[in-house]
């Protein structure tokens, strides 16, 4: 089957949607990279002036629905959590390592940086739990692809930066990972290392040809974590994190073990919790623990979210580029191969 794949023009999104086109061609299908400029790509604008992480999925969502690609890849984190009609995440495939990573100057780890070191993050969640971990570290918002984060560490001008394991992993550069950092000191976005293939709801070929590419657990871990962030109901000013982990019991069961953290940016408060629950109904488990959260202290800062969206958490690596009057409707550019940029 010949199959047109969707991606943002990004190094890293298209070095993921590279990952999912050789499945597919492993599988026997020609795949045909096309990608899709997206308002988030164009702009240098902080995420929670453009309303949230929808501006990175809805040019490759607006593609889909008008026929002009037959799938899309996105990073999990970054899609709203309301459903789009029309549209079918057909494919969650094995996600990786979901935590934060930090890299510093001369090879420290966050509990090594002095006081006063200067952390650049573009991430809300990631500042609420910097605050909360009492370092006395300053965060600095930034944005801009990995090249240019990084840069600002070996320049001088930052210390360190906190960037997600997974999109340094897909790009070869963990080896300047100076601390892949412990969900215990700071929970992942929601989905943060999974992808998601979207397919349109009636284009039964495409689905039966992604599906395979589908991981279990990871949908299961992924939808428990969505589902709390829905049940949240959160805007950009709440962060949140969430990880959710499939465990075995001692007599061989599956269970889905879920962790939570609601939290201000300023540190003044801070919220965890967890629970378990069954494999088969993660939503539920996901539902429950968001409840739990709300009951105790989370719904006062919480704020109505844009559109369904989720919290602000923005990729690890965006094109970079100013914006751009020439880009202001979605371009697509085709492409047989991944095309790597520096």
């Amino acid at each position: 089957m010949q199959l047109r794949l969707g991606t943002r023009r990004s190094t890293l999104a298209t070095t993921q949607s590279g990952l999912v086109a050789d499945a597919l061609r492993d599988l026997g299908h020609e795949v045909t990279l096309v990608e899709v400029v997206t308002e988030g790509d164009v702009t240098m604008a902080a995420l929670t002036d453009l309303g949230g992480t929808g501006v990175f999925a809805g040019a490759l969502r607006k593609a889909l629905l008008d026929g002009e690609i037959d799938l899309a890849v996105h990073s999990l984190k970054d899609l709203p959590v309301a459903a789009t009609e029309g549209l079918t995440i057909a494919a969650i495939p094995v996600r990786a390592d979901a935590r934060d990573a930090l890299i510093a100057r001369d090879g420290l780890t966050l509990g090594e940086l002095p006081v006063g070191a200067r952390i650049g993050t573009g991430s809300p969640r990631r500042v609420a739990q910097l605050a909360a971990l009492g370092l006395g570290v300053e965060t600095v918002g930034i944005r801009g692809n990995v090249d240019t984060r990084i840069g600002k560490v070996t320049s001088g001008e930052l210390d360190a930066v906190v960037l997600a394991r997974a999109g340094l992993q897909r790009l070869g550069r963990t080896d300047e990972i100076t601390e892949a950092i412990d969900p215990l000191q700071m929970l992942p976005a929601p989905g943060q290392g999974a992808l998601a293939v979207e397919v349109r709801s009636d284009n039964d070929a495409v689905l039966a040809a992604v599906a395979v590419l589908d991981d279990p657990d990871t949908r299961a871990a992924v939808t428990a974590e969505r589902a709390l962030l829905a049940t949240l109901e959160a805007g950009c000013a709440a962060p949140v994190g969430a990880l959710a982990e499939v465990v075995e019991e001692a007599d061989g069961s599956l269970l889905l073990s879920v962790r939570a953290f609601v939290g201000t940016q300023d540190g003044t408060f801070e919220l965890r919790r967890s629970t378990t629950g069954p494999i088969d109904d993660p939503a539920a488990v996901g539902q429950q623990l968001a409840r739990t959260l709300l009951e105790d202290g989370a719904a006062e800062v919480m704020s109505p979210p844009p559109d369904g969206r989720p919290p602000a958490e923005p990729p690890d690596a965006t094109s970079g580029g100013a914006p751009n009057s020439d880009t202001e409707h979605p371009q697509l550019v085709q492409s047989d191969a991944v095309e790597q940029r520096s």
